[in-house]
């Protein structure tokens, strides 16, 4: 008696099915499947047994079960190794199934419409798929289970030159199947987390982080390092909704630095340049037109930003292409490139060009940080700096034109790695110290970068003075105007060595530390 051999196809994703089924029945394989598969099938013409036949049951409830059956799992899970099961199979007429095709209802493709509704999310949570990838991934000593459509021609060339899939490429696929179920489980629980009317915790006990590849990277931070670049579930957003228009790929560096950029252009109302190397703010300004504010952030510091990423949260013109092209950026981003700018740059194709989404941001949104063992994780800070909500504790007020900048400076310091110290004037990066490991120190480096352009600027800090020696260095090189949390046991010392030079000082009771 010939051995039947059957394989169960019953999938969302149908790139490559009816060829893949083709090659199938060319090499003696009997296919099972089921609803939209198996119509898809049928119309090409394709032999086909539907699951009904094989379990004698035919589906209900409007096709929510079709799957859930012994003659299926059965076939399934059945250990071929052990005599009493193989009995206990050919005593029922059940037939062992040797490879399961199987990929899930399109769950994150429905929530992803922005007029989905929760009835239709619901319904389109797959209950038999993820039942049967999971069977199959279990007994992969037996079966082999194929979720992806990518590995279909791996498959069939495996069972031409072998007559079988091999172990190993049967554990590395029970591998991925399990990998895709647990994804799909965690963007399931995701959705329902994020539904408005559910009271949820914050931080649960147990945490699924569904991400899905976006692209693998030459390399990491350095070229000894491997990277990949992964995307949230659900509607692109940030960089993962980027598209580039030209110039190569986009490094790890490329992308951490540009998403420090469109993390604080985005903070702006203005049209905004804000300049980026190394994760840090080397130029910021806000003007009237984007190639005012580019020309300003560029003249904050002149040197850093050669080489660096540079964010607009306005279009790009002609006026503003030209004055980038006069130096290397290695990335600009921005909302639209007018066709006149993408002509100035196309001359420059080293420059990688990237047309961001729209600047809102997200609500519920997280900020990771990898520790030996596990993470750690915090809401990310989205509250809109506003420092005219603090307190003046001087003598003197800060005038209209300080209380902008004061903002401008604060607004910037918020994305400056600690400890960090910001000068501004005209709404404009004049001076920044960042990732010192001295207050005092930070602000040197901003004093001396700033230079002349320190007098009548103004100080942001992302944290409480210890000691009054940061103001009194402000105060010689002319700062007229000083805003910080406060809550130093010697906020009194500071504000003493304000009132003495005249200078303004607001306290906010706000603290933006940045690691």
């Amino acid at each position: 008696m010939t051995k039947i051999r059957r394989a169960l196809i019953s999938v969302s994703d149908k790139r490559g099915i009816v060829k893949l089924a083709r090659e199938l029945i060319a090499l003696e394989y009997e296919i099972v499947s089921t609803g939209g598969t198996a119509r898809v099938l049928k119309e090409a013409v394709l032999p086909v047994t539907e699951a009904a036949d094989v379990t004698g049951f035919s589906e209900i409830l409007g096709g929510r079960v079709k799957t859930l059956h012994p003659y299926l799992h059965g076939a399934i899970l059945a250990r071929l190794d052990l005599k009493e099961q193989v009995e206990e199979l050919d005593k029922r007429g059940i037939i062992p199934i040797e490879l399961v095709v199987v990929n899930l209802y399109p769950f994150e493709e429905t929530i992803s419409r922005e007029d989905v509704t929760l009835p239709e999310a619901v319904e389109n949570i797959d209950i038999g798929g993820p039942t049967m990838v999971r069977a199959a991934a279990k007994n992969h000593a037996h079966v082999a289970v194929v979720v992806n459509p990518d590995h279909y021609d791996k498959i069939v060339e495996e069972l031409k030159s072998k007559g079988e899939i091999s172990i190993h490429t049967r554990r590395n696929l029970a591998a991925e199947a399990f990998a895709h179920t647990a994804s799909y489980d965690a963007i399931i629980s995701s959705y329902f987390n994020n539904l408005p009317d559910l009271k949820r915790e914050l931080y649960p006990q147990k945490l699924s982080l569904p991400m899905h590849k976006q692209e693998d990277l030459r390399y990491g931070e350095n070229p000894q390092q491997s990277a990949a670049f992964y995307k949230s579930p659900g509607k692109p957003v940030g960089l993962a909704a980027a598209e580039q228009l030209q110039g190569r790929e986009l490094s790890f560096n490329n992308l951490n630095d540009l998403n420090a950029a469109w993390e604080l252009v985005t903070e702006f109302a203005k049209p905004t340049a804000v300049a980026v190397k190394h994760a840090n703010p080397c130029g910021v300004a806000s003007a009237l037109t984007p190639a005012d504010a580019y020309r300003l952030a560029f003249e904050a510091d002149p040197v850093s930003i050669f080489g660096g990423v540079l964010a607009l949260n306005r279009p790009v013109d002609k006026d503003t292409a030209v004055e980038m092209v006069k130096i290397f950026l290695e990335v600009v981003a921005a909302p639209h490139f007018t066709e006149d700018a993408l002509k100035i740059f196309s001359a420059k194709k080293d420059v990688r060009l990237l047309l961001m989404p729209g600047i809102i941001k997200p609500n519920h949104s997280f900020d990771l940080k990898k520790v030996t063992g596990g993470f750690l994780i915090q809401s990310i800070d989205r509250e809109t700096v506003d420092v005219s909500q603090g307190k003046v504790v001087t003598k003197r007020k800060p005038t209209l034109d300080e209380w902008r900048d004061l903002n401008f400076a604060q607004t910037v310091v918020k994305h400056v790695r600690s400890n960090a110290i910001v000068l501004a004037k005209g709404e404009q990066s004049v001076g920044v110290g960042a990732g010192q490991m001295s207050r005092i120190g930070a602000a040197r480096i901003a004093l001396s970068q700033a230079g002349p352009k320190a007098s009548a600027a103004v100080l942001g800090s992302d944290a409480f003075f210890p000691f009054p020696d940061t103001v009194e260095e402000a105060a010689k090189a002319g700062i007229s105007a000083i805003v910080q949390p406060g809550g130093s046991l010697k906020d009194n010392e500071s504000i003493e060595v304000c009132n003495h030079y005249n200078m303004a000082m607001v306290l906010t009771g706000r603290r933006y530390f940045k690691h």
